[in-house]
């Protein structure tokens, strides 16, 4: 498994496409390069154009002469700079980053102070340089926990019939740096645009543009309500995903 980091904003998202430049793409490149023949690059999500990762946990095969060392190395010398292998971990055979997940986590960034316009800030955070509520920030994010229907919160939902997801943590807090917020969600899954969604319908309540009440009513799917425009996507970060200890060989 590689855990990869990268910048989002010069990409069309992680899945490869016809048109437009995708991490898989830049990776699958790498990959065939180093092996001589096309290796399949596996993520745990499918992050959106503009999304970043921390550590997207990626499944690749390749030869048996590769170390996970010499992997890293290889990999992180051809690959652009707005890419990067954190750590490459041998995995049982057959390991696949997004169907043997048991959690992904993401989080979300907003600046609240005049400087998350500057250059260095801006392309990593929602830029909303207006202060938040953080009580209600707080009541909201208790109010997704556990099991719900979140198909309020998502698009491309019509051929799902099965939009439930278990929320384990939805937690903001003030950054340490005192310039806005961040979000921190982990579930068993997510839907389309889900955390984007959900955090520009939280951002809405704690500027009062909107009932608190409308929360719940969204997560009970009333056809009366309609969930907030998504939050931007260069503020959502990908963070991690977890395994069962049996998909780690060198684990007891």
């Amino acid at each position: 498994m590689v855990r990869l980091q990268y910048d989002g904003s010069g990409f069309s998202g992680w899945q490869r496409q016809r048109t437009g430049r995708t991490v898989q793409g830049e990776m699958e490149a790498v990959l065939e390069r180093l092996c001589g023949r096309r290796i399949a690059a596996h993520a745990a999500g499918r992050t959106d154009a503009g999304v970043h990762a921390m550590g997207m946990a990626v499944s690749v095969t390749v030869p048996e002469r590769w170390t996970p060392l010499d992997l890293r190395r290889a990999v992180n010398a051809l690959l652009p700079r707005d890419c990067w292998v954190d750590e490459v971990v041998e995995m049982i055979p057959g390991f696949h980053a997004r169907k043997q997940a048991v959690t992904r986590s993401y989080e979300y960034r907003i600046g609240t102070d005049p400087a998350s316009r500057s250059p260095f800030r801006r392309p990593f955070e929602w830029a909303l340089e207006r202060d938040l509520d953080e009580a209600a920030l707080h009541l909201a994010g208790a109010t997704i926990l556990g099991s719900h229907e979140f198909r309020a919160f998502a698009v491309q939902t019509q051929e799902k019939p099965d939009c439930r997801c278990e929320v384990r943590t939805a937690q903001w807090c003030r950054r340490e740096d005192a310039a806005g917020f961040s979000f921190g969600i982990v579930a068993n899954r997510f839907l389309h645009h889900m955390v984007r969604i959900l955090v520009g319908t939280m951002v809405d309540i704690a500027l009062a543009r909107r009932d608190p009440a409308d929360l719940g009513r969204l997560l009970e799917s009333d056809p009366e309500v309609r969930a907030s425009p998504p939050a931007p996507p260069e503020g959502l970060y990908f963070m991690r995903a977890t395994y069962p200890t049996h998909c780690f060989p060198d684990l007891p």
